[in-house]
């Protein structure tokens, strides 16, 4: 393997920074929706904010299977880009959408099922009741999330990223606006509180999906894609080979993100208190993971394209410079985390407990950062390559098998609480990370 400090490397980095930081920016205002709603729920009580920790521990599961789902589109679109197979990309355009649009509605129906369980889960009564209610609203915007998803995955393919962001960004500052109008009553708006904040976030993704689709249909780099377009002639073939890489890199999320729901299921044991400073703790976190995953993304393409026109050495070259460009912002993260500790927090709670729970967790997450960052990124790397039904393997091993039975025992049998959750989760984000990079390793060396 070429030096990391090489001119090979270093074009990689370039490309990869320029394809990425617009996908870091999109990627990072699917969560910033979450994020705004802690911080401002967070300003009306701890309650509130317990109930969209527990609320958002079954949402956020399915959302990012859906957005997993619609990442089988980007690497088949970068191979089909790279050797100028318009047509392929026209049907993979047209495949695309059906699958995310029908995904988003299967979602929706499957998060009405599932909602009413909040009640079996040994959770504070008062916290289920309002986490309920939120719930049922959050998941109307499943459907245009998903439209969105799939529709910019597409483009992503085709290394046009930075529209996305823009929308994403706009509609983030759509959603910061009716949550200060809908939660608190201002401008004669009426004063909804925490439900004020679950309507806030679906008017932003109808607009968001309607967006984007006004982008791809309109623009002119995307008008070839759109002749002759019609929703005959569904192949069966082409939908499976989405679904085959679309299906196990959901999963992959689910079983990492599921880690963390289920940590606030066991957190809630403990109390509403520490429930609230696990969802401050992991807002905060889970803000750089998904400027990771962006990178992530990027690294997606950019494998793709190297696997397109047959390059092992620029394979190899794409995903390690991810891995590189991952660590040293993961490191700064860490960084940041530990000095600013005491002060992040506040932003997101009023409670004083609440703001010092919330600091001890974000020291082990400091320590998690280089972990998280490079699973995600290797993740991504090896979505390039078609490889996805190993890494999904390890990641259910790395969470599943490892990170929550040790979140268990060191929470409640050697009692060290919320903070012991956290800790069996670093394990598991510690081995993924191991397994995946040396799996990428493997796999790219014998293309």
């Amino acid at each position: 393997m070429k030096s990391i400090f090489s001119p090979e490397y270093s074009t990689s980095y370039r490309k990869t920074f320029f394809l990425a930081y617009p996908v870091v920016l999109s990627q990072l205002g699917h969560i910033m929706v979450g994020v705004v709603d802690t911080a401002m729920v967070g300003q009306i009580g701890t309650i509130p904010q317990a109930a969209v920790a527990l609320a958002n521990s079954l949402y956020i599961l399915v959302l990012v299977f859906g957005l997993g789902v619609s990442y089988g589109v980007t690497p088949l679109v970068a191979v089909a880009d790279s050797s100028k197979n318009h047509s392929e990309n026209a049907a993979l355009l047209k495949h695309g959408i059906l699958i995310n649009t029908a995904m988003g509605v299967l979602l929706f129906l499957l998060l009405i099922m599932i909602s009413p369980m909040l009640n079996y889960f040994n959770q504070k009564q008062e916290v289920v009741d309002m986490a309920i209610p939120f719930l049922n609203v959050m998941m109307l915007g499943m459907i245009p999330l998903c439209i969105f998803s799939g529709f910019k995955q597409f483009t992503e393919g085709l290394s046009f990223t930075r529209v996305a962001m823009l929308i994403t960004v706009g509609t983030n500052i759509l959603n910061i606006l009716l949550n200060y109008l809908m939660i608190f009553g201002h401008w004669g708006f009426p004063e909804m509180g925490l439900m004020g904040s679950c309507w806030a976030s679906f008017i932003s993704r109808v607009v968001m999906a309607l967006a984007m689709f006004a982008y791809v249909y309109y623009n002119k780099n995307f008008k070839i894609y759109w002749h002759n377009f019609n929703f005959k002639n569904i192949s069966k073939d082409l939908t499976k080979k989405i679904l085959a890489l679309g299906v196990p890199s959901g999963l992959q999320w689910v079983f990492e993100v599921g880690a963390f729901s289920c940590a606030v299921i066991m957190i809630g044991w403990i109390s509403p208190m520490a429930q609230a400073a696990h969802q401050v703790a992991l807002s905060i976190a889970a803000t750089t993971y998904m400027m990771a995953s962006g990178l992530s993304a990027a690294a997606s393409v950019r494998v793709g394209n190297q696997l397109g026109l047959k390059s092992k050495e620029g394979v190899r070259t794409a995903g390690f410079s991810a891995v590189v460009m991952a660590l040293v912002f993961m490191s700064f993260t860490a960084i940041c985390f530990i000095l600013f500790r005491n002060v992040l927090p506040v932003f997101f709670s009023i409670e004083p407990e609440v703001i010092s729970i919330s600091a001890s967790l974000l020291i082990i997450a400091a320590f998690f950062q280089l972990s998280d960052g490079t699973q995600v990124v290797c993740l991504g790397a090896l979505r390039g390559i078609k490889d996805v039904t190993i890494p999904t393997i390890i990641t259910l091993i790395a969470y599943w098998i490892i990170g929550l039975p040790m979140s268990y025992f060191f929470a409640f049998k050697l009692n060290y609480g919320v903070q012991g959750v956290w800790y069996g989760l670093s394990f598991g984000l510690t081995t993924a990370a191991i397994l995946l990079f040396f799996r990428f390793n493997y796999v790219s060396k014998r293309i």
